[in-house]
């Protein structure tokens, strides 16, 4: 979602492939999920886009749902152009967002942070 923030709203392809890939990793926490298809709501109602904002709509009433009953489409990119209930594997470019994320946090996790009591 960070990455997503951080670009700007004229960059949508890259915005929408960053909330596809924040969709998957995120999809099994609640809070995430929701924050996520607001934020797809949000891109949708910017682009004018009437077919996305309903199927935004319609899967921020599934989300509650979905988590209720277990039942998550695992994979899934969350977009109204696939099924909300099939899983799926992520695109390619989705897939590298992800990889890429992963690697990041583990290199921020393996160098230590800086000490307060080194002079600079």
């Amino acid at each position: 979602m960070a990455e997503y923030s951080a670009l700007p709203h004229t960059a949508d392809v890259q915005c929408g492939l960053r909330l596809e890939a924040a969709h998957v990793v995120g999809q099994t926490v609640f809070e995430l999920h929701c924050q996520v298809h607001m934020a797809m709501l949000r891109m949708a109602w910017r682009q004018r886009n009437l077919k996305e904002i309903a199927g935004q709509l319609m899967r921020l009433g599934l989300v509650p749902l979905g988590h209720l009953t277990g039942r998550l489409p695992l994979g899934n990119t969350g977009r109204s152009d696939v099924s909300a209930f099939k899983p799926m594997q992520p695109s390619a470019a989705v897939a590298w967002l992800i990889a890429a994320a992963h690697k990041a946090d583990r290199e921020a996790i393996d160098s230590p942070p800086p000490r307060a009591d080194i002079p600079r």
